[in-house]
């Protein structure tokens, strides 16, 4: 799902503009840009947690020459999601397959050549 087809939903659910949606939606991105900006943490309870992290300064290769190369600190931005969106992505249980009592005859080499 991309952005338009993000809001196309919100906007059939909500029966709103998307005009209206759109803005919303970019204020919400917005927001979490600008606290992210800050080092601060955004949570949203039963959906997530957007939250800084800080990237140490490491020693890479470069996959073409095998060369090292340093690679600078950086900080990226993580999402922990919640319990209720990690319930929502839990699989149902399959029953177990039941094992078969029946013996099936062998198709290895060996046995082939014995029958012969």
């Amino acid at each position: 799902m991309n952005t338009s087809e993000l809001i196309e939903q919100i906007a059939e659910t909500t029966d709103r503009p998307k005009a209206e949606v759109k803005l919303v939606l970019d204020a919400v991105i917005d927001a979490i840009v600008a606290a992210a900006k800050k080092g601060e943490d955004v949570s949203l309870t039963g959906f997530g947690k957007f939250s800084v992290r800080d990237l140490a300064a490491r020693t890479g290769r470069n996959p073409a020459t095998g060369e090292s190369i340093e690679i600078a600190a950086s900080r990226k931005l993580a999402f922990t999601a919640g319990k209720g969106v990690k319930d929502a992505l839990v699989l149902p249980k399959q029953p177990a397959k039941k094992a078969s009592t029946e013996k099936k005859p062998s198709t290895t080499k060996s046995a082939t050549k014995r029958r012969a």
